[in-house]
């Protein structure tokens, strides 16, 4: 079998393509198919592809001082996170929080992670739940209004549910 491209040399590689449900075969020389990976390579959009561009979105390039942020426990710096669009260790997060913070946003909804419920949960658990994060939410609004006595009444109502949690 000869190649489907070039039509000169003998077939090694047999590639299966499936687009729309439409499934093709091709039957590749070595030469050929390193070329058809180079361009399935420039075609393919990844996740890290959009964190790349989300986190370059709206921000100034070079002169920020993020070019000289460092992870303190791997070494990638936050353009190397913006050029590959992965980060090198779970430290980066960290290093890195105050510009991932609002990319974390725009990809997720929200930058604090809330985790998942457990599948066996009562309503009066999930009530509860919820209205601990909604007590967080409270006071994090009065914090930026600066509204700090409302702040204070509900950070006790929250150490309060704490305290009650670990008896």
């Amino acid at each position: 079998m000869y190649c489907d491209i070039c039509g000169n040399k003998k077939a090694t590689v047999h590639l299966t393509e499936i687009v729309d449900d439409q499934m093709s075969e091709m039957h590749l020389c070595e030469e050929c198919a390193r070329q058809k990976s180079a361009q399935m390579d420039q075609q393919q959009f990844g996740l890290a592809d959009l964190l790349a561009g989300l986190a370059d979105f709206g921000k100034p390039s070079k002169d920020e001082a993020h070019e000289t942020i460092k992870c303190s426990n791997c070494g990638m710096t936050y353009d190397e996170f913006r050029k590959f669009g992965r980060l090198g260790c779970s430290q980066c997060y960290e290093s890195f929080k105050m510009y991932l913070s609002s990319l974390l946003k725009k990809v997720h909804g929200s930058n604090h992670h809330l985790g998942k419920s457990p599948a066996k949960i009562s309503q009066a658990q999930k009530d509860k739940i919820e209205s601990f994060q909604d007590l967080k939410m409270q006071l994090q609004q009065a914090v930026q209004m600066e509204d700090f006595e409302r702040a204070a009444e509900i950070r006790d109502r929250i150490r309060d549910l704490e305290d009650k949690e670990k008896k």
